[in-house]
């Protein structure tokens, strides 16, 4: 089976997840892995403690992101390729995995349209158009790259940052980019871990949803949730065969997502 796991930011922000690794050790045996990390939280730690304050915007449909000038990006680099990544890498070494950190710069991995401009509301509650700084979304996958890895035996990690098309870097969000690495790979499962069981509705778990269902209710879910659902609902609607939602925090946590147990499954059966 081959599978792209998406770590959140809220676990990187803990530190490497013990249990995750663990787990990827057990399964990367027989299965092909992939992981694509976030660190947001970290990206504002650093970031602050250089001096630069972190403005975050939100969109009419409710979406809530950071947004990015030249230096903002390059602080989120820095973070994501050059921190969290390898922080990834030496856990999976230290387990006995070979695994190789990338950025969507390295050989265009991740390739991103740059926004030419951003609709954000203002503090009055009126739409208007902003800069579009550095920020982007994953438009192609270099899966030929991936495919070499993967026969190689290599664990994949890879930083949510693009490369535009004047090869700048671009923040992209790293929910929607591991759906964009799992549709390019045609990976059998996506999984998105994070410190929840998965997607609550009327403070009840929702266990299993259609992907066309979960769209239909985007506009009742929070910030944290809503683009784990978006990406979700894009990976299946790409042809990944199911996108899982579950907590990482757990003992096992990927051998429990694969199991259904206590997650939220996203598919189109």
């Amino acid at each position: 089976m081959r599978i792209v796991v998406k770590v959140g930011g809220s676990l990187m922000k803990a530190g490497v997840p013990s249990a995750l690794i663990e787990d990827v050790r057990g399964l990367a045996s027989s299965n092909q892995i992939i992981v694509v990390h976030g660190g947001g939280d970290v990206v504002t730690e650093y970031a602050n403690r250089l001096g630069k304050e972190q403005r975050f915007v939100v969109s009419p449909d409710g979406i809530r992101s950071r947004y990015t000038d030249m230096e903002t990006a390059e602080i989120y680099q820095m973070v994501m390729s050059g921190l969290l990544a390898k922080r990834l890498v030496s856990a999976l070494t230290r387990a006995g995995l070979q695994s190789v950190s990338l950025s969507g710069g390295d050989a265009r991995l991740l390739q991103g349209k740059r926004k030419s401009k951003l609709i954000i509301m203002d503090d009055r509650g009126r739409k208007v158009a902003i800069e579009g700084g550095y920020t982007g979304k994953v438009v192609g996958v270099n899966a030929t790259l991936l495919e070499t890895l993967l026969s190689g035996g290599y664990v994949p990690v890879i930083s949510p940052v693009a490369t535009g098309e004047e090869a700048e870097p671009l923040n992209v969000d790293g929910d929607r980019a591991a759906s964009s690495v799992a549709a390019g790979v045609k990976a059998d499962r996506v999984v998105y871990l994070t410190n929840v069981d998965g997607l609550i509705l009327d403070d009840k778990l929702v266990t299993r949803m259609t992907a066309s269902d979960a769209a239909s209710k985007l506009p009742k879910i929070g910030f944290g949730m809503q683009k784990k659902v978006m990406g979700a609902v894009e990976a299946v609607e790409a042809g990944v065969g199911e996108a899982i939602i579950c907590s990482g925090t757990r003992t096992g946590p990927l051998t429990g997502a694969l199991s259904h147990d206590s997650c939220t499954v996203i598919s189109n059966r």
